[in-house]
């Protein structure tokens, strides 16, 4: 099993800051998270659940429970090359409408 001593890319951070401007409540937690994902070293699913258990794997995305099931962050991890790529950051009322699997 490959492990990445290097920080995850997270890719585009600028749908985290859209999300807070519009959910300012929800700013802390997002931030939290970014740290958390930021200083992993995660070679699949399972290594990211040792710190998030609530996160899910939908399809080909992860789907992360952020800020006590406030809000979904959607996203594709390559684990091979340490990036994850932010696809949508949603309330969790917006996640259930499952237009983002479209």
């Amino acid at each position: 099993m490959l492990r990445y001593t290097s920080d995850v890319h997270v890719i585009t951070r600028r749908r985290l800051a859209e999300f807070a401007q519009q959910h300012p409540e929800c700013v802390g937690a997002l931030e939290n998270w970014y740290r958390i994902v930021r200083r992993g070293t995660f070679s699949n699913l399972a290594d990211i659940r040792r710190v998030m258990p609530s996160t899910d794997s939908v399809g080909r995305f992860t789907v992360f429970n952020v800020g006590g099931n406030k809000v979904r962050l959607i996203a594709a991890v390559h684990y091979n090359r340490g990036k994850l790529y932010i696809r949508h950051v949603l309330t969790h009322a917006e996640y259930d409408k499952g237009h983002w699997k479209d």
